[in-house]
């Protein structure tokens, strides 16, 4: 659960949604569109789980809730980055899908919430949910986007939207820190 209210959280800052968007404008389709992301979210947040894998065995239960702490902490502060335009693709001639598909998980490889699914699943019993729920509920924020169109999604308060993400980010990861080292 948690992966899932922090995956629609960091998406709606971000610029997937957007290129989600940009990209269902383009080839006139939002379901091939979400299902492209499907793939790209499920695909990199897999590759956090598989990170996690490795380091997990070697933190102590406390080290792993402030490497958690510190994905919220540092995805809260990124957020508050202005985002730039994503590049529109439109030199790429690979065709609708593998065009969604790759630049979709061009632009989410190494994003803020590939760092949170790491720090769950990494002090989870059952890691593999993380991706789960991570992919499910970006998903929950990148569907309506591609949906609704750029001009459409860039008419919602942006600015606000990035602020109050950040703010719960970075106000979830300073309780995750102070828990862990026991001073809360």
């Amino acid at each position: 659960m948690a992966a899932l209210v922090l995956g629609a959280i960091c998406q709606a800052g971000d610029k997937t949604p957007w290129l989600a968007a940009i990209l269902a404008d383009r080839f006139r389709s939002p379901a091939l569109v979400i299902a492209a992301a499907g793939v790209a979210l499920a695909g990199n947040y897999a590759l956090g789980v598989v990170a996690a894998s490795w380091i997990a065995p070697l933190l102590t239960p406390e080290a792993r809730q402030l490497l958690l702490a510190l994905a919220l902490v540092l995805a809260g502060l990124s957020t508050t980055l202005r985002s730039r335009t994503p590049d529109r693709l439109s030199g790429w001639r690979l065709g609708a899908v593998a065009t969604s598909v790759l630049g979709l998980a061009i632009m989410i490889v190494g994003d803020r919430m590939q760092f949170i699914v790491l720090g769950l699943a990494a002090r989870s019993e059952l890691p593999w949910l993380a991706a789960v729920g991570g992919t499910l509920g970006a998903l929950a924020v990148v569907a309506p986007a591609a949906v609704i169109g750029e001009r459409r999604w860039l008419a919602l308060p942006q600015p606000a939207i990035r602020i109050a993400s950040a703010l719960v980010l970075v106000v979830t990861g300073v309780i995750a820190g102070l828990n862990a080292v026991r001073l809360l």
